[in-house]
């Protein structure tokens, strides 16, 4: 099972390595079992939000990178405007028949189609990790917010999944996890504005690895940027890495680093 990747020793991943309609296709692909398996970004979301929860921010939402509408129909539910943008076009159908939002864009981050200063809130709860540039995602999400608004963002950091990672290691030579931004790279690209992150580790635990890698399949994440080596995952093979799987009284666990970053954009 293989996720998507961010160059580590890099501010920025080479253009020429990011297949953003596989990726799009395999999110879309996911859409319609994505929330029953999304725990993580369902908890990652709900505590951006309580970032601001004292804060008077404004109506117009944009929630880049929706997937679902989850959180779009989270802020809807509290009288927000909210624009649901993503680049797969099944999880933008998946939001529009759920009446997530008010507005449905299909769209890349890098890239919105959207008019300067035109939202009071960009919201982005996981997606920034699958972009070539974060200082270009961030400069997006900051030309489209009034003065006075708010960017909020969540991002996988180095050290992600180093479990699965360490025990894929014991099998071959190949590249199964993605290297995720460190903790500084991101903190760097928040720099030219008034800012402030936090860092946080959770951690997921399963009784056996199949549910651990379908938990992985089911939120789509199975696509790298370098592409996925092929191959079957043979009986042998499942075997051999839940052999060499770093266990915790038994247990399968996977831990994820997250960032979540606020950028108030000034006046």
């Amino acid at each position: 099972m293989d996720l998507t990747v961010s160059d580590v020793d890099k501010n920025r991943i080479d253009k020429s390595r990011v297949d953003k309609q596989a990726i799009a296709g395999a999110f879309g692909k996911a859409a319609a079992r994505y929330d029953a398996v999304a725990k993580l970004q369902q908890q990652t979301g709900e505590y951006l939000m309580k970032m601001v929860q004292s804060e008077d921010i404004g109506n117009r939402i944009l929630d880049a990178g929706c997937g679902t509408g989850f959180f779009s129909k989270r802020w809807k539910q509290k009288g927000k405007r909210v624009i649901a943008l993503d680049l797969a076009a099944g999880m933008l159908s998946h939001a529009k028949g759920l009446q997530a939002a008010d507005y449905y864009l299909q769209g890349d981050i890098e890239n919105l189609g959207l008019a300067d200063n035109s939202v009071d809130v960009c919201f982005s709860n996981l997606a920034v990790q699958w972009c070539n540039e974060l200082p270009r995602v961030l400069q997006e999400f900051h030309r489209v917010t009034r003065p006075g608004g708010l960017i909020l963002f969540s991002t996988l950091a180095q050290g992600s999944l180093w479990e699965l990672e360490t025990a894929w290691k014991h099998i071959d030579d190949y590249r199964h996890i993605n290297q995720f931004l460190p903790l500084q790279t991101i903190a760097d690209a928040c720099q030219p504005y008034r800012h402030q992150i936090r860092h946080q580790q959770y951690n997921q635990r399963y009784p056996q690895l199949l549910p651990l890698l379908n938990s992985l399949k089911g939120i789509g994440a199975t696509h790298l940027h370098h592409g996925r080596q092929q191959g079957l995952m043979t009986r042998k093979r499942m075997s051999a890495l839940s052999a060499a799987y770093p266990k915790n009284n038994g247990d399968y666990l996977l831990s994820y680093q997250i960032v979540f970053g606020v950028i108030y954009c000034d006046k």
